[in-house]
């Protein structure tokens, strides 16, 4: 049985349930793979600390050189976060002719264009399915069990914070600031939780989707990204009033060559499969023309879940290796193409709208909000000032909110009719637009 030596720099939390799951089961790897898969270094720089999952000391690496140099160490697990960092020890661990497997969604979202050229100018493989959804195997799922279908759509749960603390103010009506402190005392949200609610994780993780779906590289800085910290309860409650559950959703839909990118809360109707996932749970949906449409779920992040999704291209990579083939196959099957996508431009997409206007309790309202709709060709579906709704502004004197759903119009129509009716003084406050995903029968 061949002998594939891993080199792990990295051990945090996922990085000691690799080591765990490489240590405690490598017979049954083995087994499985006909492969001895080793753990031979890792590196972290600071190993005074304890871990979980303690390392003996002929394991523990003391410079990135111990594996690097290492002609033994066939394959780099890169598991420490960041972009500038991983992206050097990627290049280097490419340039020594050794394969690599990496969870780092920003790394590969902002600059995975780069780093696969130089993998392929080197014939080196990219193990990846750690990045996108933890312990859901969607990337395996697109590059091989989805390769007979043109990709229509993919709407995707990508980040568990968020939805835990949407979770939390749908079924507890809890404020945002309240939903967010608890997912801390949890330990499901960071000390510093910006890039998962501002949404640019969930970006991250659906430009590495979009570009394995569409067959090209994106340009992250193009893609739409809005998070869930100006989330009120107001809006939750009158999207169930309507038959909505909020999610922050990521969205890539191909368009004749172009591919449409964004993230934003979103509101689906609750008969919607999405709509069932709480809590920290994630889950893609992917809609093929073949295959129709197809649910994947599970943990998005945590220790083993995410290792899980680690070992798994440890093991690829390892059989490759052993059978002497695949070295490159990671660029073709996966339709990378060596093109940039041409993003659809933000204004351009066209979806549902929930809005919501603070106005004056006065009469006429409603009719100088529809002229103007009228102009940008914008069609109102459902209007709803329910008394329960009015009573959560009794601090605002004389002030009530004005909720409109329309049919579907386009980004750029919507944002022209709101500034136009924000500078006619229709309105008091800034208005709330929610995106609404769902058919129009």
């Amino acid at each position: 049985m061949k002998r594939i030596d891993i080199g792990l720099v990295g051990y945090g939390v996922v990085g000691n349930g690799v080591a765990r799951i490489l240590e405690e089961k490598k017979e049954l790897l083995s087994k499985k793979s006909g492969v001895e898969i080793n753990l031979k270094k890792v590196f972290t720089r600071n190993w005074n600390k304890s871990f979980p999952y303690p390392l003996p000391e002929s394991k523990k690496a003391y410079s990135l050189d111990e594996i690097l140099q290492d002609d033994d160490i066939s394959i780099v697990v890169e598991l420490t976060g960041g972009i500038d960092f991983p992206y050097k020890l990627i290049s280097e661990a490419v340039e020594k002719g050794k394969h690599v497997v990496t969870a780092n969604k920003a790394l590969l979202a902002e600059r995975g264009k780069e780093i696969f050229l130089k993998a392929e100018q080197k014939d080196i493989r990219i193990g990846y399915e750690a990045a996108v959804a933890g312990g859901i195997p969607i990337i395996r799922a697109l590059r091989e069990g989805l390769i007979a279908n043109d990709i229509i759509k993919i709407y995707g749960i990508l980040n568990g914070t968020t939805n835990y603390i949407l979770t939390s103010m749908y079924k507890q009506g809890k404020d945002f600031k309240t939903a967010l402190r608890e997912a801390q005392e949890l330990g499901y949200a960071e000390a510093d939780p910006t890039l998962d609610i501002n949404g640019t994780d969930a970006a991250h993780k659906i430009t590495i989707l979009a570009s394995l779906s569409y067959g090209g590289f994106l340009d992250f800085s193009q893609v739409y990204v809005e998070g869930i910290e100006s989330i009120h309860p107001l809006d939750i409650e009158l999207g169930k009033d309507l038959g909505y559950v909020l999610k922050l959703l990521a969205i890539a839909k191909g368009h004749n060559g172009e591919v449409e990118v964004r993230v934003h809360p979103t509101f689906i109707p609750e008969d919607n499969p999405l709509a069932k996932v709480d809590g920290v749970f994630n889950a893609v949906m992917v809609e093929g023309d073949a295959v129709g449409e197809s649910m994947f779920y599970g943990k998005g992040a945590g220790s083993l879940p995410t290792a899980s999704a680690v070992i798994s291209d440890i093991v690829d990579i390892s059989k490759s290796i052993a059978e002497g083939v695949g070295r490159g196959i990671e660029i073709t099957s996966m339709n990378w193409e060596h093109k940039d996508l041409t993003l659809t431009r933000v204004p351009d997409f066209y979806t549902r709208y929930y809005l919501r206007f603070t106005v004056p309790d006065v009469t006429g309202i409603l009719a100088k909000v529809a002229a103007v709709f009228a102009r940008f060709n914008i069609s109102i579906a459902a209007v709803i000032q329910k008394e329960k709704v009015v009573s959560m502004y009794e601090s605002k004197e004389k002030v009530v909110p004005l909720v409109i759903l329309t049919h579907t119009a386009s980004e750029n129509n919507i944002q022209k009719a709101i500034k136009e009716i924000e500078q006619q003084g229709i309105t008091v406050e800034k208005t709330v637009i929610i995106r609404v995903e769902d058919e129009e029968k």
